[in-house]
C-alpha cells in the first residue's frame, strides 16, 4: 500500500498509522501471538504534527514497557516501510489527556480500545456503521466476561481456543464443552465469552440461557410444585446456546439429572451449543448415572490448570491497562511471582494494591514494595499453607535432584528421573488440595491410579528410610519458604 506524501492532508499519519497497525497486527496473529499484540501494542492515535504521531497509552508504565521492549520502533519501521516518512512518536496517558478526553467527547468510537467490546455509540447521525458498534448484551450475561479480556497461557490455551472456536462455529465443531478444575481458573469467564460473542453476532437473536446448576434445580423443583413442567421443558429443550455452570451441583439430585438428560438429548438434535463447567473431571463425580456422565463426556474435556508466572504477569498487565492505572514492575513480579492460586486471587490482590494506592492519593505516600508485602501478607501467608502450585513443587523437586523441570512433568522412566517424579507426586499430595487425577494431568497426563501408586511408594519408603524423609522435610520447608 502506498501513499503520496504530497497530498496528505491535516492528520497527516492517520490512515498510515492505522494501516500500520492493521499489518502488524495481521503478521502477529500469522505468527500465534495475537494476545501478545494486544496487550503490547494497545495504543490510540491522537493527532500528528510535522512528522511527529501523539498516541494515548494507558500507563506511564506500559509506554516504558512497550519502548523497552522495542514495540515503538517496529511500529516507527512499518510506517516508514509503508510511507517512507521517518516519525517520532510522543505519548499521552489516557487518564490524565484532556486531548484524549475532548478526542472522546468528539468521537465516543474511537475512545473504546480496540480490543474491548464496543457498547451502543450514541451519535448525531445515527447509520449503519453507528449499529455495528453496539454490543449486544444479554442480561444475564457479564459483559466484561469476554475474549477479549481473557488472557490465555500455556494452562488455558486450548480452553481458550476451543472456546472462541465453538463461539465462532455454535453447534458445529466443538459442541458440547466440558471446563472443568479448581475455582477462580477461568471457567465461568470462558463460557461466558461464548455466550457473549455468540449472542452479539447474532445481534440478540439467539435463544440462549446461562444459569448455574443450583438455579436450574429451584426452577424445576418450582415447575413440579407449580404443575408447570410443561412450560419448563419448552423453555429448556428448544433452546440455541445452553449454558451450565457448576455441574457437580446434580450429583445426588436423580429427578433433575433426568430432567437435563432430556434436556440433552433435544439440544444434541437440533445442534444448539452446550457448555458446561464443573469442578472436577466427570470420573470423580458421585451420584451421577451413568448415561448423564457419558452425554457430558461425549464431546470436548478440558482441564484448567492455574496460571504460570509469566501468564500471572501478563494478566496483571492487562488488568492494568484496562484500569488506567500504573504500577512498578518489581510490585507487578511480586504479586505475579507469590500469588499462585488462581486467576481470582491473583485479581482480587491487585485490586487491593490498587485501591491502597487510590486511598493514599494526597497523603504524599508512595506505594513501595514493603507495603504491598504487608498488604499481601495473609493472601500469601495463606496460598504458603494451601495454594501451591504443581508447577513449584515440580520445580523445587527438580532442582534438589539436579533434573530438569520438562524431565520431572515428562514421561521419561529412567531411575535418574521416576524417583524425584515419585517424590514430587507426593509432596503434591501432601501439601496441596488436588487429586491424584488433577496431580496425573501435570506430570504427563497419567491416570489417578499412577498416582496413587507414586504416592504410596513415597509413603511406605519414608517410614524407614530417615535420609528421605529429612529430604522431604527440607524441599517442603524450600517450597514454604519462598512464598
Amino acid at each position: 500500500m502506498g501513499y503520496n506524501m504530497e497530498i496528505m492532508s491535516e492528520n497527516n499519519f492517520q490512515e498510515i498509522w492505522k494501516e500500520s497497525l492493521n499489518q502488524l497486527r495481521e503478521q502477529y496473529r500469522q505468527e500465534n501471538r495475537e494476545n501478545e499484540f494486544k496487550l503490547w501494542f494497545n495504543l490510540e492515535y491522537v493527532s500528528d504534527e510535522q512528522n511527529i504521531i501523539t498516541v494515548a497509552v494507558a500507563s506511564d508504565f506500559m509506554r516504558e514497557t512497550m519502548v523497552k521492549r522495542g514495540n515503538i520502533e517496529i511500529i516507527k519501521n512499518k510506517i516508514k516501510e509503508i510511507s517512507g516518512a521517518e516519525i517520532e512518536i510522543n505519548f499521552q496517558i489516557k487518564n490524565s489527556s484532556v486531548a484524549s478526553e475532548k478526542k472522546s467527547e468528539e468521537n465516543p468510537a474511537e475512545s473504546i480500545p480496540e480490543d474491548l467490546p464496543k457498547k451502543k455509540v450514541i451519535s448525531a447521525e445515527k447509520n449503519q456503521d453507528s449499529e455495528k458498534t453496539e454490543f449486544f448484551r444479554h442480561p444475564d450475561l457479564d459483559e466484561n466476561f469476554v475474549f477479549e479480556a481473557f488472557v490465555p497461557g500455556d494452562n488455558n490455551m486450548y480452553a481458550y481456543q476451543a472456546s472462541l472456536a465453538a463461539a465462532k462455529n455454535p453447534g458445529s465443531i466443538y459442541n458440547p464443552i466440558l471446563l472443568y478444575g479448581g475455582s477462580g481458573l477461568g471457567k465461568t469467564h470462558l463460557m461466558e465469552s461464548i455466550g457473549n460473542y455468540i449472542y452479539n453476532e447474532k445481534r440478540g437473536k439467539v435463544k440462549l440461557l446461562y444459569l448455574s446448576a443450583e438455579t436450574l434445580l429451584n426452577e424445576f423443583t418450582l415447575s413440579l410444585t407449580t404443575k408447570t413442567t410443561q412450560k419448563f421443558k419448552n423453555k429448556y429443550r428448544n433452546l440455541d446456546v445452553f449454558l451450565l455452570d457448576d455441574i457437580h451441583f446434580l450429583q445426588g439430585k436423580n429427578a433433575l439429572q433426568e430432567e437435563v438428560f432430556y434436556i440433552f438429548d433435544a439440544l444434541n438434535q437440533k445442534h444448539a451449543q452446550m457448555v458446561f463447567t464443573c469442578d472436577r473431571p466427570i470420573s470423580e463425580l458421585k451420584g451421577i448415572n451413568e448415561r448423564l456422565q457419558t452425554r457430558f463426556s461425549n464431546g470436548i474435556r478440558i482441564d484448567m490448570q492455574p496460571p504460570n508466572y509469566e501468564t500471572r504477569k501478563a494478566i496483571l498487565l492487562k488488568k492494568m491497562a484496562l484500569m488506567n492505572k500504573t504500577v512498578s514492575n518489581d510490585i507487578i513480579d511480586f504479586i505475579a511471582a507469590n500469588i499462585e492460586s488462581n486467576v481470582r486471587d491473583l485479581e482480587g490482590s491487585f485490586k487491593k494494591v490498587i485501591g491502597y494506592e487510590e486511598f493514599m492519593i494526597g497523603t504524599g505516600k508512595k506505594l513501595t514494595l514493603d507495603i504491598v508485602k504487608q498488604l499481601l501478607q495473609d493472601q500469601i501467608n495463606s496460598a504458603s499453607s494451601g495454594n501451591i502450585s504443581i508447577e513449584t513443587i515440580q520445580k523445587a523437586v527438580a532442582e534438589y535432584y539436579n533434573i530438569s523441570f520438562v524431565d520431572i512433568k515428562g514421561k521419561k522412566q529412567t531411575k535418574k528421573i521416576v524417583f524425584p517424579r515419585h517424590v514430587a507426586i507426593y509432596i503434591t499430595r501432601e501439601i496441596t488440595e488436588n487429586s491424584f487425577t488433577e496431580i496425573g494431568s501435570e506430570f504427563g497426563g497419567k491416570d489417578h491410579s499412577t498416582m496413587m501408586t507414586s504416592y504410596k511408594k513415597i509413603d511406605n519408603l519414608i517410614k524407614t528410610d530417615a535420609t528421605l524423609d529429612n529430604a522431604i522435610k527440607s524441599i517442603i520447608k524450600e517450597i514454604k519458604s519462598k512464598k
